[in-house]
């Protein structure tokens, strides 16, 4: 017979120790097992054991369930795209932080993981990515986002792998297309 574990914890054991006395006290005779439960649980603050294992129970399903998929601003994801030309490249820098910040993910999706650059490789890259000639600040970028480290010279970058949120991912996908063609 397989037994269900069931973590009993008090957020208050001096509480827990007032609320046991005056159960035992209110009782006249030797308890049996399932009296004890009921007791520990009342003292714990459920009305019985069957309230506490209910209360165990429905926790352990909501932490099982999936997490909603994530909400996506596919507007956002197309006006993003327009930062790219038909073929792929980064044809200017967005104004706005949040635009830039998606931007980059795309560039960090076409550096080879697992791979050391000097500056000069990860800027000849880069370079190939976008069209308006500061690598310099993609670069730094990258790294300010923690896309990417750098070592304390900066003679050496590696790519991080991480998953990007969704909303990369979706322009990611928007764009692979382009590269393809």
């Amino acid at each position: 017979m397989t037994r269900t574990v069931f973590p009993f914890a008090a957020h208050d054991v001096s509480a827990l120790a007032r609320a046991l006395k005056s159960e035992l006290a209110a009782q006249d005779c030797k308890l049996g097992h399932v009296q004890t439960l009921n007791l520990l649980a009342r003292a714990a603050g459920f009305r019985n054991f069957q309230h506490f294992r209910a209360q165990f129970d429905a926790e352990e399903q909501l932490q099982r369930a999936p997490e909603p998929p994530p909400v996506l601003d596919l507007q956002k994801v197309a006006r993003i795209a327009r930062y790219f030309d038909h073929a792929g490249t980064l044809t200017r820098w967005p104004k706005k932080q949040s635009h830039g910040e998606l931007c980059l993910w795309v560039l960090w999706s076409r550096v080879p993981a697992g791979r050391e650059f000097s500056e000069k490789q990860l800027g000849e890259l880069l370079a190939v990515h976008h069209g308006f000639g500061d690598a310099a600040l993609l670069r730094r970028a990258l790294c300010d986002y923690r896309m990417m480290t750098r070592t304390r010279d900066g003679r050496v970058y590696r790519r991080i792998e991480q998953k990007p949120p969704a909303e990369a991912v979706a322009l990611i996908r928007a764009l692979a297309p382009r590269l393809a063609a």
